[in-house]
This record gives C-alpha cells, structure tokens and sequence, in this order.
C-alpha cells in the first residue's frame, strides 16, 4: 500500500514528460496545411485541390523543414538554392530558404511556373504530371522526352507516352521520377478532405533531383 504514491508520482510524471523525438516528428503532421492551403489559393485560385501540394511535400521531405538533400536541396519542397532565388526574384516577400512558409510558398510558385508552361505542352488531364515530373527531373528533361515519344510515333504531349520512352531518354534517372510523381498521388489519396492523413502506408522518403 505504501508503494502506491510512489506509483502514482511516477505516472504523473510520465505524463508530463517531453514527447519523443519520434513522437514529435509525427504528431504535428497537419502543421503546414494552412499554409499549403494560402499559398495554393495565391498561386492556382481557391478551387484548386491545395492538398496535392501538402503530398508533394511529404514526398520530397516527409514535411520536414529542416530537410536537406546530397545535391544541397533544402526545407519542405526541396528547393535547390538557385531555384528559390529566382522564384524570390519574382515574389521578394520570400526572402528566406529555410524558412518553412516561405520554402512551401516558393515550392507552390514554381509549380505554378511550371504548370503555366505545361499547359500548352501536354493534353489537360496530364498537366499535373508534368508539372511534378519537370520538378522532380527539369523541365528540360521532359522536354527531351517529349522529343524521344514523337520520334518514337507517340502523342508527346500524353504522360503515358512519356512512361513508355522514359528509359531511351539519356541523362534522366526516369525511376526516379516516375516514382516521384506515382508517391504524390499515393500520399494525395491518403488525405481526407480537410488534408489529414487517413492511411499511413506510404514511405516518405524524400525523392530527389
């Protein structure tokens, strides 16, 4: 009977004990969705789908903004340095790479970039595909593949086309971006509608240029 304060003392204490680093790193998975959501109503208009954005950084960084790659890609959208700058050259509110909102928000423009010269380079339901994939690989890169799938007497501006050459495409780690564009739909279609998490079966491992 004399041990049962004791007990008790250390429950209490248990309780109110740091979180894990473990426990830190994935309870707060929803900390970014307002801005995903800002920024995505800034960039596509407040119809378009924000929660694709939220999937694309969790494929690139599991969210993390103190992510940073081999190659020097930094923050939750993995953005190379030069990137950001020339994003930061057109919006120069966003002034800071590792800052988490202004790295989402400089992720979500280049999108936007790339979106705006996919549009007239691939068929309406691919837009999105190509858009991730030059992200992932350069736009230069998909450029050269659409040059391999006309050659090759396929619709250059279909993504099927462009997963059918990608392996003739020199210089192009295709795996790799075929695989990236594949995980953003995967985590996009763990998310409930107000962006939370639903299924956890995805790796998050980030995938980079």
């Amino acid at each position: 009977m004399r041990a049962a304060p004791l007990v008790f003392a250390v429950l209490i204490l248990g309780a109110l004990a740091p979180r894990t680093a473990h426990a830190q790193r994935r309870a707060p998975a929803d900390r970014y969705d307002d801005t995903f959501s800002k920024y995505s109503k800034r960039y596509f208009g407040p119809a378009f789908d924000w929660r694709i954005f939220k999937a694309q950084g969790m494929a690139e960084s599991n969210l993390d903004p103190k992510a940073r790659s081999q190659v020097g890609a930094r923050g939750v959208m993995q953005l190379m340095p030069a990137t950001f700058r020339e994003i930061a050259s057109k919006n120069p509110e966003l002034k800071r790479i590792d800052h988490p909102e202004m790295n989402i928000a400089a992720g979500i423009a280049y999108d936007r970039q790339l979106w705006t010269r996919w549009e007239g380079d691939s068929v309406l339901t691919d837009v999105r595909t190509f858009t991730f994939a030059s992200y992932n690989a350069g736009r230069r890169t998909l450029l050269n593949a659409q040059t391999t799938a006309r050659t090759s007497g396929l619709d250059p501006r279909r993504w099927p086309s462009i997963e059918s050459v990608a392996p003739k495409v020199e210089r192009w780690r295709h795996v790799e971006t075929l695989d990236y564009v594949k995980r953003i739909d995967a985590f996009h279609a763990q998310l409930d509608e107000r962006g939370r998490v639903i299924v956890d079966s995805v790796s998050a491992r980030g995938v980079r240029k």
